[in-house]
């Protein structure tokens, strides 16, 4: 579910800028899918930071775990809005790579250590791939709150 009314609005706004602009290398229908695969997760609350010409942030929290709410973050690199892609964020230790896909990046996701997979096109593969991680990481909170 989205934090509130507001939030829902501004992703479906964002949603439908984006669908009135381009979108060449197809990732839209893959941030659509990873956003409705979050509601999917019992507990799991939305939030979104919208920072154009930087990133547009969906934040999928676990408000139930105090100590990291964050279990994932799909940013919406926006540098070009011609040529936007995603980049999928989780703490490195709420979740497996078993195929190595992920970057890890230390201190990258609120201090900890992080693991971002980068999507540039609509690749359905590697978009249910990163559909398992969020499960995991779901999992993950749900099992430490």
């Amino acid at each position: 579910m989205y934090a509130d009314a507001a939030t829902e609005a501004a992703v479906n706004a964002f949603i439908a800028q984006w669908t009135a602009g381009e979108d060449g290398a197809g990732v839209l229908p893959v941030f659509v899918a990873l956003c409705e695969h979050l509601h999917t997760h019992d507990g799991a609350v939305a939030e979104f930071v919208s920072r154009p010409g930087v990133s547009h942030s969906l934040r999928g929290t676990f408000p139930g775990w105090a100590a990291r709410p964050l279990a994932v973050l799909v940013d919406v690199i926006d540098d070009d809005p011609a040529a936007r892609w995603l980049s999928v964020c989780f703490h490195d230790d709420s979740l497996t790579d078993p195929e190595e896909r992920g970057d890890w990046i230390p201190t990258g996701l609120n201090g900890n250590d992080a693991r971002c997979f980068n999507l540039e096109d609509g690749d359905e593969e590697f978009m249910h791939y990163v559909k398992k991680r969020i499960s995991e990481a779901f999992a993950h909170c749900c099992a430490n709150a």
